[in-house]
């Protein structure tokens, strides 16, 4: 483990040690990375605004179009989006990782020993996070601070990094270029080894149609126009019309009153008049059905958008049975799997790898890093099956049983659980 191995990255370009520990894509007050550049996109957006930003991001400019921005106030604005959104992620975010060695060689057997201590430590369970912002951006870019100072090149913080930071190269729309002061248009190549880039693919294209934003910016739109209109709705239509009317002798002064009265009356729910002025309540008549029809649209948009990121709408949305929830959570499960799938390559590609090589040079095989995804057992089915089939001279390993059971070995002289022991009178009932 020297510093004198000359590392070649996976575009043939040597590493520069030296730039490894620096912060390359750090924001600043002025220039092309500033945080505060924002604005906002979401308010007051319309369709002929939204067809403009998506298409502007469609055609690579997802930086003066807004895209990037829209998609980062969907889940700040819009509560069914960021709840189905948020499942998604910790989905896979909750999982627990593990690594398999190349082989049972030894050497292999330590090296993935070195990526468990790796992923042991408090900063990878929020690299997954920040990974796993790509699901709805269509890319995440996080970058590695390595720490020199141990015997070991080691990650010491992983940096989430504004995708706005970012472009996508011009000619072939899919490799990632870090926006700087020497090229603010093109940008400049990301060094290897110094970044982590999770582009999901969640359909075929560039990463940047891919988003899960792209896909439910429209319904989040229209949502948006029909809880507004909603709201308006509910307030000239939520309480009747309080109508005062007063007799031919009142005054100026009791005509005040009684409009006091009547506006105290939608605060207060009280009001004090004379005998000879009266306050009428008038329902309106054309409201007949328009909440429900807010309603309906509202909660068909959110149906939707269940639909595009999680697969299924019964454990969101329905409230539906155990059992119709179980049938469409294997969709649901299909997607977890494949999401898990892609970030194990990612980070494999862009941890496990550069930390390898760093501390020992290029290697014919590496440890694998997983994110595995357990399928729920039916314990009843399996134990009924067990009682059924063990008496007949099936032979079963109990650990593989307390495995699929979720239960640990059990310790030398912890009191264990054993069948109860049959009554002599009923051995003797049988015979």
């Amino acid at each position: 483990m020297t510093d004198d191995i000359r590392i070649l990255g996976p575009d043939g370009r040597p590493v520069r040690k030296r730039e490894l520990t620096r912060e390359a894509g750090r924001p600043a007050l002025t220039g092309v990375r500033q945080v505060s550049r924002r604005g906002t996109i979401a308010a007051g957006l319309t369709p002929q605004r939204l067809a403009a930003i998506l298409r502007a991001a469609a055609e690579g400019d997802h930086q003066n179009g807004g895209y990037l921005t829209l998609a980062e106030e969907m889940e700040e604005r819009d509560p069914h989006y960021a709840a189905v959104l948020g499942v998604r992620k910790r989905a896979v975010s909750g999982l627990d990782p593990a690594v398999e060695a190349a082989t049972d060689d030894a050497r292999d057997v330590e090296l993935a020993d070195a990526v468990r201590e790796l992923v042991r430590k408090p900063e990878f369970a929020g690299l997954l996070e920040d990974c796993l912002d790509a699901l709805g951006k269509g890319f995440a870019a996080v970058e590695i601070i390595w720490d020199r100072s141990g015997p070991l090149w080691s990650p010491a913080r992983y940096e989430w990094r504004d995708p706005r930071f970012f472009v996508f190269d011009r000619a072939d729309g899919r490799t990632l270029r870090l926006l700087d002061e020497a090229d603010s248009y093109r940008g400049i190549e990301l060094a290897p080894y110094k970044w982590i880039v999770h582009a999901p693919r969640l359909k075929a294209g560039i990463p940047i149609r891919g988003g899960l934003a792209r896909l439910a910016a429209a319904a989040c739109m229209v949502k948006a126009y029909t809880v507004t209109d909603w709201t308006a709705f509910a307030e000239v239509f939520g309480m009747p019309l309080r109508l005062g009317r007063y007799g031919e002798q009142a005054g100026e002064d009791d005509i005040r009153k009684l409009i006091t009265a009547v506006a105290n009356l939608g605060t207060d729910a009280a009001a004090a008049i004379p005998d000879s002025m009266r306050i009428e309540f008038i329902e309106a008549g054309n409201r007949q059905g328009g909440a429900e029809l807010f309603q309906r649209l509202a909660e068909y948009l959110d149906k939707q958008v269940s639909k595009a990121v999680l697969g299924q709408t019964m454990t969101t949305d329905d409230g539906s049975s155990h059992s119709q929830a179980k049938v469409h959570d294997e969709v649901r499960g299909d997607i977890l799997r494949s999401d898990a799938r892609q970030l194990e390559n990612t980070l494999n590609r862009d941890l496990v790898r550069p930390f390898i090589d760093l501390n020992l040079g290029r290697r014919e095989h590496y440890p694998r890093l997983m994110l595995p995804v357990e399928k729920p057992q039916d314990i009843k089915l399996l134990s009924e099956t067990l009682a059924k089939l063990v008496p007949l001279g099936l032979k079963v390993e109990a650990s593989v049983i307390r495995d699929k059971l979720g239960l640990p070995d059990p310790e030398n002289g912890a009191e264990i659980l054993t069948a109860p022991a049959r009554r002599p009178e009923l051995d003797s009932h049988t015979r």
